[in-house]
């Protein structure tokens, strides 16, 4: 009977799973009912694009890039960010220049860290949220996280009942049987994932529904001048930058500076 050793943790690992993820999928259906409802031909600035799509880090990239376009400021393949005219337009880009300080020159990193907790974004992100286009702090990263743990959960199962079942059994319990015990909580994380697919997805971190469906429209319009190259990034993040030496910018990986 050692296999039921092995059952009861596999039980244990589902059921914990998927009551986590009922819950927390209650829960953001709640929070999302009471937000206020989005304003009807409402449409999506560049920023609001950026933060829906990816957050706070996203706002930032997509302003370094916007002002590097601009020659307003020098991204280097080497990892700097230069300011070349210090004017800012908005309160955003005015804190992508502080971020950079006041000598004009830093590591792009450092500036994109402190410029996506800047208190402009905050701002940005409170009033996405109180339109009902974004998801209040925590919800859409606790869906996410649930769901994972459900796969997590499932993958357990399916290991715990092959152990099981190469065992070697000594109480004449036939094995189709110890295969049906570990298949009901296979069975359970499973369905609550199809559930879940349907129900809670796509697991987005900072969308609501109805940000996500602006964000579609977005997505749909005609490509080819300059906002919708902006718009691409905002959505897809750096990967849609199509300019090498922009590209490497983002993504160089040097030493840090030393004086």
């Amino acid at each position: 009977m050692f296999w039921v050793l092995l059952l009861l943790p596999a039980w244990a690992f589902a059921g914990t799973a998927c009551t986590r993820l009922c819950l927390t999928a209650v829960r953001a259906a709640t929070l999302d009912a009471g937000a206020a409802p989005a304003v009807p031909g409402h449409d999506l600035t560049l920023y609001e694009a950026a933060f829906l799509s990816g957050g706070p880090a996203r706002v930032a990239d997509v302003t370094l890039i916007s002002m590097a376009r601009q020659r307003r400021l020098l991204l280097a393949h080497t990892g700097w960010a230069t300011v070349v005219d210090p004017r800012a337009r908005d309160e955003i880009e005015q804190s992508v220049i502080g971020a950079i300080g006041p000598e004009g020159q830093s590591r792009i990193a450092p500036v994109r860290a402190r410029a996506a907790g800047a208190e402009a974004v905050r701002r940005l992100a409170d009033g996405l949220v109180h339109a009902g286009l974004a998801v209040p702090e925590g919800v859409g990263t606790t869906v996410g996280a649930a769901v994972r743990q459900v796969r997590a959960a499932a993958v357990a199962v399916a290991v715990l009942g092959v152990t099981a079942l190469l065992l070697p059994i000594q109480t004449g319990t036939p094995r189709l049987l110890v295969g049906l015990w570990f298949a009901l909580p296979l069975t359970l994380s499973l369905s609550c994932l199809v559930i879940a697919r349907f129900e809670v997805h796509p697991y987005s971190r900072w969308a609501s529904p109805a940000g996500q469906r602006l964000l579609g429209a977005l997505v749909r319009r005609p490509a080819g001048d300059e906002r919708s190259f902006l718009t691409s990034v905002a959505v897809r993040g750096i990967r849609a930058i199509g300019e090498p030496q922009l590209r490497a910018a983002f993504t160089h990986r040097d030493q840090p500076w030393r004086e």
